[in-house]
């Protein structure tokens, strides 16, 4: 489980057609404080398995579910990436809940800029997830956790301080950028047992 806090900002070193999945080194420091192999490590809020690491980098591998499901397989080389390892069980938990698993991407439709370094951007709907998402509810996009500022039936907007666009990829996010979104899993199963008590119909 990952909370949506950013520990840094790693490199994508290289990224390798694997068959019709991937293999992809990063560049980083921090998150390889304690890494070993088989651990989990968020990239974009997309959590993936360590298959090979060294003091600067570590390796994944991307099935073609991860590359269809999210913006992994847009990465180039010199691209930089949201990271987080999992919270420990002493962690603070500074953010939400956020499994890591992407449930759509979706692109930024409009960016506005505010005089105190702010900025707010607008998102389109990913398909079939508007329900899930309220006005100052929690999201995960890029891994990144972050309140919903506002909501319409065209899609929803977040604001952002200068810290995290210094801190996470969308400092470096234009208009028509991709990110990934994982929408809150409480919402996900409040859902699913509202649906399963309900009286099935007879006819």
């Amino acid at each position: 489980m990952f909370t949506g806090i950013v520990e840094e900002l790693g490199t994508v070193r290289s990224i390798e057609p694997r068959g019709d999945g991937a293999r992809i080194v990063i560049d980083a420091s921090t998150v390889l404080g304690d890494v070993e192999l088989g651990a989990s490590i968020a990239v974009n809020g997309c959590c993936l398995t360590v298959v090979a690491h060294d003091d600067h980098t570590w390796t994944a591998q991307a099935v073609p579910e991860t590359l269809a499901r999210t913006n992994l397989g847009e990465l180039q080389p010199g691209d930089v990436v949201n990271l987080e390892r999992p919270l420990a069980a002493d962690g603070r938990f500074g953010g939400h809940i956020v499994q890591g698993h992407v449930d759509a991407t979706t692109a930024i439709e409009a960016i506005t800029d505010h005089q105190d370094g702010s900025r707010r951007l607008r998102f389109a709907w990913p398909v079939g997830l508007d329900h899930y998402v309220v006005e100052k509810g929690s999201i995960a996009l890029d891994g990144v956790s972050l309140t919903v500022a506002a909501v319409d039936g065209d899609g929803f907007e977040i604001a952002l301080i200068p810290h995290t666009l210094a801190e996470t990829t969308f400092g470096h996010r234009r208009v028509g950028s991709t990110v990934n979104v994982e929408t809150d899993v409480l919402a996900k199963h409040v859902e699913r047992l509202l649906t399963a008590s309900r009286p099935q119909e007879t006819s």
